[in-house]
């Protein structure tokens, strides 16, 4: 067991709302205050280092409901990227003792280092009941007990996560390779905010990616002569990736089979005529209830979104070419859809967890019955 030494001063998390939360923030932290972004919580009771590092979270500060944080330490194994991609941590206790066979630091300690903030000792209990109340809302992370004029003015200046392209900042700048290159199926993958374990389940499913920047054009991506294409989770409005569904459109008329999760199934509703929303509160955590709409059958989902495509259980709204395939059993939003004559199909849920659940990972095993030609 290993202990992190650390000390703490006064801090605060203000919403746009004016509701205060109060709590305490490591000296080493003050430098990078305020933080401001919109404030979202997650479920997860584990995985925080999968979470902290999932490109979907960019431009977020996350909370979790989990009353502890950090007993395990975190490890060079389980990132799902560089490097943590949120914008700040809210906490009810960050543990100062970890202890893991694979822990190579402290929690706290690999948060300051990628310069993010984490506040802790805030009454997560109370923060998530309001935010599942009121909606997920902008807010800022100071310090000191009361907010000052500075923090004030930097929550105001934040801007709404509607109409924000933030796939374009996450995505690789250069196309690279990941897996065996004797691989049976090659795939090119669209990066939107792509996580390492979809790379790492394609590399056992003796799949090769080439993983291209998210503005790569249909030909230039066709060029690489794939079985399949690609597109992946990642952040912000998908409507505001206009570019996308054109090159999604050339890419489906070419025959190419397309599966597409998270933000990639929502710009699949958006190619094919669909439309949509911002959520409440959205979806995020290792524990959403996911009903198959064919078969009844329900799976235990790991999810991480703000948005979702318009319609119900019966139909994509706008959208006549793609059928139905999952809803969520909570509230009934769409999980998944089908085109319906094309090798196209797309889930709003994580199949490739990390954290959480795996009973979604065969629909990898549909997508390599598409590139087989088995998909109807």
């Amino acid at each position: 067991m290993a202990t992190e030494t650390r000390i703490t001063e006064p801090g605060f998390l203000l919403l746009e709302d004016g509701t205060l939360f109060r709590g305490r923030i490591a000296g080493a932290n003050a430098a990078l205050l305020p933080a401001v972004a919109e404030v979202v919580f997650t479920t997860n009771m584990t995985g925080y280092q999968e979470v902290f590092t999932d490109p979907s979270y960019r431009g977020q500060i996350v909370v979790m409901t989990a009353p502890e944080i950090g007993n395990y330490g975190v490890n060079s194994e389980d990132p799902e990227s560089n490097a943590p991609q949120i914008a700040g941590v809210v906490v009810r206790e960050l543990s100062e003792t970890y202890s893991n066979w694979r822990a190579t630091g402290g929690l706290g300690a690999w948060l300051a280092a990628s310069q993010v903030p984490i506040i802790h000792d805030v009454d997560t209990r109370r923060l998530t009941r309001h935010l599942r109340s009121v909606g997920v809302m902008r807010g800022v992370i100071g310090a000191g007990v009361e907010p000052d004029e500075a923090s004030k003015a930097a929550l105001e200046a934040c801007p709404s996560m509607e109409g924000l392209d933030l796939a374009s900042r996450v995505s690789t700048r250069e196309p690279y390779s990941w897996g065996d290159p004797r691989a049976r199926h090659h795939i090119v993958a669209y990066d939107y905010g792509i996580k390492r374990n979809i790379l790492r389940l394609f590399d056992e499913n003796d799949c090769r990616v080439t993983v291209v920047p998210a503005d790569t054009s249909a030909e230039s991506a066709m060029a690489e002569d794939p079985d399949g294409i690609f597109l992946s989770n990642g952040p912000g409005d998908p409507d505001a990736v206009s570019y996308a569904p054109e090159i999604i459109r050339t890419l489906a008329a070419g025959g190419a089979p397309i599966f597409g999760i998270c933000l990639g199934h929502q710009l699949l509703g958006l190619t094919f005529g669909g439309s949509t929303k911002k959520m409440p509160y959205g979806h995020r955590g290792g524990n959403h209830p996911v009903k198959d709409v064919e078969t009844g059958r329900v799976l235990i989902t790991s999810q991480n979104h703000g948005f979702s495509v318009e319609g119900d259980e019966r139909s994509v709204k706008g959208a006549g070419d793609l059928e139905v395939t999952h809803v969520n059993l909570n509230d009934g939003t769409i999980e998944g859809l089908r085109h319906r004559t094309l090798p196209v199909f797309g889930v709003q849920y994580h199949p490739e967890a990390a954290p959480g659940p795996h009973d979604a990972r065969p629909l990898f095993q549909e997508f390599l019955g598409a590139l087989r030609g088995a998909i109807r």
